[in-house]
């Protein structure tokens, strides 16, 4: 397989096992979201080193190995993006698959097992994406809302769509449920990575919410602000940004 196929092989299997450990009604809504993370975290990073012997990996559930800093190649995973979500039983959750080559996203999927009975994006497959409609959307946490990213939707008078996972979120965008996904209260490598590989490869912008690129496998894994839109949308929202006090 190729990367991008081993990628969304991985994720999609990875959504299956979690539905599998969510219906088994053995868990309450606690122990399920760290039973689904040690479960799908055993079977990524197993099958990762089984197929990618010689590649970095980074995995939000595993203590991080800094020999991958010496790598060119490093997988990023998040096993269960939005673990509250998913212990809830609700549809905005995902699985995280990506690879970096040389600190850029090379590619990618993101699972969204909970969605249509399974959804699955990826670098290698992009999908047309929806026109914007008149009024923007701007996708937001459903719990900690940034405060910039309300702020800019203030002023662009763009509706706001409370979702779960930064997975789901940055999918919305592509799946014409949003126009804009602005963040910036705080988020790691594996947050983002596949999200941003499968964004760029349908022509979506990404970048730090300053403009400047998202840089991976570093030693400091905390990437703290993302921006995902369309590309003609790219330039107002940063200049919004940036005249935030």
């Amino acid at each position: 397989m190729t990367d991008a196929e081993l990628a969304a092989h991985l994720a999609e299997v990875a959504g299956r096992i979690l539905v599998n450990v969510r219906e088994s009604g053995l868990f309450g809504p606690a122990a399920l979201g760290k039973a689904g993370d040690q479960t799908a975290n055993q079977f990524l990073c197993r099958a990762l080193r089984e197929t990618r012997p010689e590649d970095g990996l980074l995995s939000e559930e595993e203590k991080d190995d800094e020999a991958r800093l010496a790598k060119s190649r490093v997988w990023i995973v998040d096993p269960v993006d939005g673990t509250r979500e998913y212990g809830e039983a609700r549809a905005d959750w995902a699985v995280h698959v990506g690879l970096a080559m040389d600190g850029v996203p090379a590619a990618g999927a993101v699972a969204l097992p909970g969605l249509n009975g399974g959804t699955l994006l990826r670098s290698d497959r992009p999908v047309p994406v929806p026109p914007a409609p008149e009024k923007l959307r701007m996708v937001i946490s459903r719990t900690r809302p940034a405060k910039e990213a309300v702020a800019v939707a203030e002023r662009l008078d763009a509706e706001l769509v409370p979702m779960g996972s930064a997975g789901a979120k940055a999918m919305a965008v592509i799946l014409g449920q949003a126009d804009i996904y602005l963040h910036s209260g705080g988020q790691y490598e594996w947050d983002s990575l596949a999200p941003v590989a499968v964004a760029q490869a349908h022509g979506l912008h990404c970048s730090r919410i300053d403009g400047s690129p998202l840089i991976y496998n570093q030693r400091d894994v905390y990437l703290p602000d993302l921006l995902i839109c369309r590309k003609d949308h790219a330039d107002k929202v940063l200049h919004l940004i940036a005249e935030l006090p």
